[in-house]
């Protein structure tokens, strides 16, 4: 399931920087705009340690975690919408992703220039999110005066477009992004067509700097509140600057370079793979443990097409135990005499952590 998160922000604000602690791919990142011209692309690992664990409860061979993709869009500057800062051409990138990672400078360097030499998060925001916004209304308007002729007709499909369309209209006009909007399920696909940059769902990536003040996030808090908006705690450059190591030499390091103790970017990866609104089932053995990316609420048959298309079709049934309770049995014959191991059929929803078995 290919699956991508575009990195976007005002320039000078780490989204490169991020991008290269995220997938350890240099992209530039030197201290001035639009040094990151074409998108580059990464494929993260998904931080899971129950890989890690069933891996070694099975003596796998290989272990292979999910991963989602970030892509590294150039930074993005007021006027993008209407052509600035070859705004079109970073705004079309935006739009081939499924959501939208925005990354938002929250310290002060003077030796860092910022595009607006100010460093204020919400005016940040609200400078990216109204491009993204009036983008929108462009693709909104045009879409509109294309579909009003045979609205006029009485063409039914036409009629219930124009209506939609009208309403996207109305709260792109009042600065509202289109995602505050409910539609009906039937209306889904015809918003789902228009590809709206203001209905991809957002992760705000806060970026402070050790050794750097960072300015004061009480009203930016309040804001994310009111708007129940999701966001991560980053230090880009120092986790740059670790992505090299792992395990205690790693924490050594972090230490020493004065940096929180938590991993900001393995938090933002777990993160992300949940705005996307997946979740992992495993399937584990000597040969592989795998973790399988699937969209939450998938009925086991659909799950199974992530290791086979044909598996849908072809669906018996699916032995399922979670994995700690396989863990915890010590093997899968204890957990099966425990009653741990089930057998779910058609119509059973797949739960984040399932060990499946299929059966077909």
């Amino acid at each position: 399931m290919g699956l991508s998160i575009g990195i976007v922000g005002l320039p000078n604000v780490g989204k490169s920087t991020l991008f290269n602690a995220l997938t350890k791919k240099k992209v530039p990142a030197e201290n001035y705009p639009f040094c990151t011209i074409d998108p580059s692309v990464g494929v993260v690992a998904v931080p899971d340690e129950r890989v890690d664990k069933l891996a070694y409860f099975s003596k796998s061979a290989k272990k292979i975690p999910a991963a989602i993709e970030f892509v590294d869009i150039a930074g993005l500057v007021k006027g993008a919408s209407a052509g600035e800062g070859l705004g079109n051409q970073f705004l079309s990138h935006i739009r081939e992703t499924d959501a939208i990672a925005e990354v938002v400078r929250i310290y002060e360097d003077k030796n860092v220039t910022h595009v607006s030499g100010t460093v204020n998060p919400i005016d940040d925001i609200g400078v990216i999110n109204l491009e993204l916004i009036l983008a929108d209304m462009q693709s909104v308007s045009k879409r509109l005066a294309g579909v009003e002729r045979d609205a006029r007709r009485n063409v039914k499909e036409a009629v219930i477009e124009k209506e939609i369309l009208e309403r996207i209209l109305k709260v792109l006009e009042e600065g509202k992004f289109a995602s505050t909007l409910e539609f009906k399920p039937e209306e889904l696909p015809t918003v789902k067509q228009l590809c709206l940059l203001s209905m991809k769902p957002i992760l705000y990536v806060l970026n402070k700097k050790a050794g750097a003040n960072t300015v004061d996030t009480t009203e930016l808090m309040k804001l994310f509140a009111e708007q129940k908006a999701n966001y991560v705690i980053v230090d880009a450059k120092i986790e740059q600057d670790l992505s090299d190591f792992e395990g205690e030499e790693k924490e050594v390091f972090r230490s020493e370079l004065g940096a929180a103790d938590d991993d900001g970017v393995n938090n933002l990866i777990t993160e992300s793979y949940k705005l996307l609104n997946l979740i992992s089932f495993l399937t584990t053995g000597e040969d592989e443990t795998r973790a399988w990316t699937i969209k939450r609420a998938s009925t086991a048959p659909e799950a199974g097409m992530a290791i086979h298309t044909d598996f849908k079709d072809k669906f018996i049934r699916a032995e399922v135990v979670f994995w700690q309770d396989l863990l915890d049995s010590g093997s899968y014959g204890s957990a099966r005499e425990k009653g741990l191991v089930r057998t779910e059929g058609k119509d059973y929803i797949v739960k984040d952590g399932d060990v499946i078995e299929f059966k077909i």
